[in-house]
């Protein structure tokens, strides 16, 4: 008896089967910036400070009004359209000098906490490096910074060098250095023993392409973090400074300044200090927040 088969080709089936995906690998930073962009806390924090910094470098530009000239005839004026956040005892716009105030405050955590930053990466580095008897002097100093109060070395630096902007970022500067030249000090001693930082020595590399080419980079994530945490605390004790009449001075503005200048006025005309209170709590908790969020991002073991 004759059989008939018929033969159905599999290529069809062969061709529609899901093919196994190679796993797509991304980099470091790739990858912290997607978890990053993906902390919606940490992205609106972001935002506000956006918000808040470019409105203290266009603030006043949009305001016609001189935030120094007095108004004898307009002293503390609820606010208004003229007057956004009304006027001071004074008779100054208040909203141009919150945002003047914003500005100096900003400029002055940044430019401190770069100096910082820098002075103590290359102390950490320099102190791990050479390692022996130096890395145990150089310890000795950071632990003597370490145990005195930042805010009384802070006020005793402007008292007796004077107040002014110069004198504020030279204080804060080297009342904060002693943290990131421990954090620099604790990487460098794991990084030195490596193979390409022993290749390096070994070719004779200049000291200052070392810390460039392989520690710098190495150390970038720790940086940043220190750099989100430095800046809230170097604005808060500007704050603190010009509060207790020890920053900056007239004419000149800051947050402390107003809120100083508020407090006089919290009675009768509350606006005046609690504007600017608001302005120094949004700005420093937008500050942690989003130095939490980049200390979660930067974390390879934290899933988001």
């Amino acid at each position: 008896m004759d059989s008939k088969f018929n033969f159905v080709s599999t290529s069809s089936a062969t061709d529609t089967a899901e093919q196994p995906t190679t796993p797509v690998s991304i980099g470091f930073w790739q990858s912290a910036g997607h978890k990053f962009s993906h902390d919606r806390l940490s992205m609106t924090c972001a935002t506000i400070l956006i918000i808040l910094v470019l409105v203290a470098i266009f603030g006043p530009m949009l305001s016609p009004l001189n935030p120094n000239q007095l108004h004898v005839n307009q002293q503390n004026l609820a606010p208004s359209q003229t007057y956004w956040f009304g006027t001071d005892h004074l008779g100054r716009d208040l909203f141009t000098r919150v945002c003047l105030g914003v500005r100096i405050s900003l400029i002055v955590a940044l430019v401190a906490t770069l100096l910082s930053m820098v002075f103590g990466t290359i102390y950490g580095m320099l102190m791990s490096y050479f390692g022996g008897w130096v890395d145990s002097c150089l310890m000795r100093l950071i632990e003597i910074f370490n145990s005195l109060p930042s805010l009384l070395v802070t006020m005793i630096i402007m008292t007796v060098l004077g107040n002014g902007i110069g004198t504020m970022l030279f204080a804060l500067a080297i009342t904060s250095w002693a943290g990131a030249a421990r954090q620099a000090r604790g990487l460098v001693l794991q990084l030195r023993d490596t193979d390409y930082v022993t290749a390096a020595i070994m070719l004779n590399t200049p000291l200052w392409k070392i810390m460039l080419r392989h520690f710098v980079p190495n150390m970038m994530s720790i940086l940043i973090l220190d750099i989100g945490q430095s800046i809230p605390a170097n604005i808060f004790a500007e704050a603190s400074l010009s509060f207790l009449g020890l920053g900056i001075q007239a004419p000149n503005t800051s947050l402390g300044i107003l809120i100083s200048e508020g407090q006089n006025q919290m009675l009768q005309h509350a606006s005046q200090l609690y504007i600017p209170i608001l302005v120094l709590v949004v700005i420093v908790l937008a500050f942690n927040i989003v130095g939490d969020g980049l200390r979660d991002a930067l974390d390879p073991k934290f899933k988001a």
